[in-house]
C-alpha cells in the first residue's frame, strides 16, 4: 500500500545547493522509478543547539508517496551519508488524519468486545 511521507533533511552547511540536489537525487532514486517527490529547499539556517559541533545546517523538506518496503533501504542510505546532520521521516498530515478512528467507533468496538 502506498502512503504519503514527509522527510526533513538537515545537511552540512558547507554543502552548496547543487551538491545537495545531487544527493537528494540519489536518495530519491531509492524510492523507485516514477516516484514523484516534491522538494522544498529552505536554505541555510541556525540550529537550535549544536549537532556534531555544527551551528548551522542546510534544510530541505520533501514529500513523496512510497510503499513501506522501500523505507528501510532509504533510511539506511540516509544514515550512511556523512553530509546529513539529521533527518526525520514522518507520515504526511493528510495520511495521518486518515488513520485516526472516530471516538464513537472506538467506544462501540470496546463495548462489543466487552459483551462477547
Amino acid at each position: 500500500m502506498t502512503r504519503r511521507y514527509e522527510v526533513v533533511y538537515i545537511f552540512d552547511s558547507s554543502l552548496e545547493e547543487p551538491a545537495v540536489t545531487e544527493r537528494l537525487g540519489r536518495f530519491h532514486a531509492l524510492l523507485g522509478e516514477g516516484t514523484e517527490v516534491a522538494v522544498n529547499h529552505w536554505g541555510k539556517r541556525s540550529l537550535a543547539y549544536p549537532v556534531r559541533r555544527k551551528d548551522t545546517g542546510y534544510y530541505v523538506v520533501a514529500q513523496f508517496a512510497a510503499t513501506a518496503d522501500k523505507l528501510p533501504e532509504f533510511e539506511r542510505a540516509l544514515k550512511l551519508d556523512e553530509s546529513i546532520v539529521r533527518f526525520l521521516i514522518v507520515l504526511a498530515e493528510e495520511e495521518a488524519a486518515t488513520v485516526r478512528v472516530p471516538l464513537e467507533a472506538a467506544v462501540a468496538a470496546a463495548v462489543e468486545e466487552e459483551e462477547e
